[in-house]
């Protein structure tokens, strides 16, 4: 049986298109055989399975590529955690965080595909179940953040945070993201969370604007249950996994989040260090770094002087 992949992309921009034809006839030319989305495989039409955008989409396969920006990786990881499957992102985007890879490097990141050059890490999860006052329940799960939500843009959020079944505190608030240290850059970040080292097993709390003396970022130990309550006379709440995954939360209803028991696997091309990351995707001003020689003579300096 030959090699398979699943290749996911926004196939309504034409350049996305381009670099998925790239792809498809290079992994072709290498022995494997082709999967596409049911809704892009019009647009990319490249000899491949057609396959449904579900659970059973990656199964069997040996990596599923996703080209594009990360609101792609997110939705390529929904096909890819079920099965286990690696994930490799290449970034069409502007920023594209997740991604590991960049287009211009395109050529090099599928030849390595073919030869399985590469490392793959487990990215941690979370797992989210809403229970509803009418006794129904909904589940959920996100590799970035789940965030809880106000439902009406002019009214303010109620909600209760509890950790490990005690009450930490009430909020008055547009929400609260909770999230992985993989999505500490994403929506966390721009709610005024703390960067986490992906290698780090924490879980992040963070309020947005909330009116509240006591509204800090909190990081929890990966083994919390973090349980929001959305309270009975307030307003109606989402929540929104990863973006992309949407459950309604009537007054009175309660999210409770914890690690996911699966994890999202990710392709290493290189062992870069996350720092390295941060500094080329937001640009941080490094001018000036001397660097580790640099530091070297500092410390030996000091200990010939004492």
């Amino acid at each position: 049986m030959n090699r398979q992949a699943l290749i996911v992309t926004h196939a309504g921009r034409a350049l996305n298109v381009v670099h998925a034809r790239r792809v498809a006839a290079q992994l072709a030319d290498a022995g494997f055989g082709l999967r596409v989305l049911t809704d892009e495989a019009p647009d990319l039409n490249i000899d491949a399975q057609v396959v449904r955008p579900d659970e059973k989409a990656a199964v069997g396969a040996e990596i599923v590529l996703a080209l594009g920006g990360d609101g792609t990786l997110l939705r390529a990881a929904a096909l890819a955690r079920p099965s286990g499957v690696p994930l490799l992102g290449v970034n069409l985007g502007r920023v594209g965080f997740l991604a590991e890879t960049e287009a211009e490097h395109l050529e090099e990141t599928v030849r390595r595909v073919v030869a399985e050059d590469y490392a793959v890490d487990e990215r941690m999860t979370l797992d989210l179940t809403v229970g509803r006052p009418d006794g129904t329940t909904a589940h959920g799960w996100a590799l970035n953040e789940a965030s809880v939500e106000k439902a009406m843009r002019e009214r303010m959020l109620e909600v209760m945070v509890s950790i490990d079944g005690r009450p930490l505190s009430r909020w008055g608030c547009d929400g609260v993201v909770c999230a992985t240290p993989t999505g500490s850059t994403a929506y966390a970040f721009s709610a005024g969370g703390p960067v986490v080292w992906p290698d780090v097993e924490a879980m992040l709390v963070v309020p947005i604007s909330a009116h509240a003396l006591f509204a800090r970022p909190l990081v929890t130990a990966p083994t919390s249950t973090i349980m929001i309550e959305v309270l009975a006379d307030g307003v109606p709440a989402v929540v929104s996994c990863d973006g992309q995954r949407v459950v309604a939360m009537p007054p009175g209803s309660r999210a409770v989040i914890r690690r996911g028991s699966d994890p999202v696997r990710v392709v290493r091309m290189s062992p870069r260090p996350f720092t390295d990351r941060l500094v080329a995707k937001f640009g941080l001003p490094v001018q000036g770094w001397r660097g580790d020689a640099e530091a070297a003579r500092n410390e030996r300096a000091v200990g010939g002087a004492g």
